[in-house]
């Protein structure tokens, strides 16, 4: 299959896309084309324009921003894996872009990207569920802010309005690894680099009595979307990080209403989402200096 006949756009400044976005009908955004290309390819969208990012000043790049980091959206996966204020500020993503793809995909797809397509398995939108990351959004008529919660509105589906376009994303880091600060993720997949049929991760923050003082727990490739253990994460505030603290987390993400294919039952997804949650959390606690 060939995709369809489309008009093709080569924006380069922000005033030029925003141009488009607001006199176009019936488009889509190209950032890195590793999940909007194959379904072009094979007609599961037909746009009528196809409008190139990749060459609009100011959509990529790292940055500290106080006590935040910010990407820019067309920021590629392998930039962020390659990035010291990542690897320092935010290792968890670094190790979750292990899994992401492989060096080939890494290298075009981006980290906003993944971000709007939201496939249930993706393992940077999980990762901003559980920084409870902030996107910036802009449009012909005017930019706006919407935190995680808001963003990931179900199946393959973000809060963008088909006219606007996501131009950042910024994570707020939590305390050094040397304060106390914990994290850890795994994932199931059947081959390396296939998407995960479960994964979950972790960040844990440690006080000085050695009581959890604040921690955050995200399931996916379980749910459409990714799933935070809010109120377990609540009730094991001022617990200690053991294996109860472990066994609650792991019965929550047990609890979750699983998807279901022909290749996967719900049954087995809850099953295997038990097992990455305790792994991830395990991981956690033994990062944060705790011995189990």
């Amino acid at each position: 299959m060939k995709a369809a006949a489309f008009h093709y756009h080569d924006p380069r400044t922000r005033e030029d896309l925003m141009g488009l976005l607001g006199r176009l009908d019936d488009l889509k955004l190209l950032a890195g084309g590793q999940s909007l290309m194959p379904m072009m390819n094979f007609r599961i969208v037909a746009p009528t324009h196809l409008v190139d990012l990749n060459r609009v000043d100011g959509l990529g790049g790292i940055s500290r921003q106080g006590a935040e980091v910010r990407f820019g959206a067309l920021t590629r996966q392998r930039e962020v894996k390659a990035s010291e204020i990542v690897a320092n500020d935010l290792p968890i993503l670094t190790e979750a872009l292990d899994h992401v793809g492989h060096v080939q995909t890494r290298s075009r797809g981006t980290i906003g990207g993944s971000c709007c397509h939201l496939d249930p398995s993706a393992e940077i939108p999980a990762i901003a569920a559980l920084y409870d990351a902030i996107f910036e959004i802009g449009g012909p008529d005017g930019t706006r802010e919407v935190g995680y919660a808001d963003w990931h509105l179900g199946m393959l589906t973000s809060a963008l309005d088909e006219r606007e376009v996501l131009e950042g994303i910024r994570f707020k880091p939590w305390q050094p690894a040397d304060a106390g600060h914990g994290w850890g993720f795994y994932e199931y997949a059947r081959r390396h680099g296939d998407f995960a049929i479960a994964g979950a991760g972790c960040l844990v923050d440690i006080s000085d009595q050695g009581t959890i003082e604040r921690i955050a727990t995200v399931v996916m490739g379980v749910d459409a979307v990714p799933v935070r253990l809010r109120e377990a994460e609540a009730a094991l505030v001022g617990a200690r990080p053991d294996r109860t603290a472990i066994a609650a987390l792991v019965e929550a993400a047990r609890s979750i209403d699983a998807m279901t294919d022909p290749q996967v039952s719900a049954t087995y997804r809850r099953r295997l989402a038990g097992v990455v949650t305790e792994r991830a959390v395990l991981a956690a606690f033994q990062r944060s200096g705790i011995t189990q």
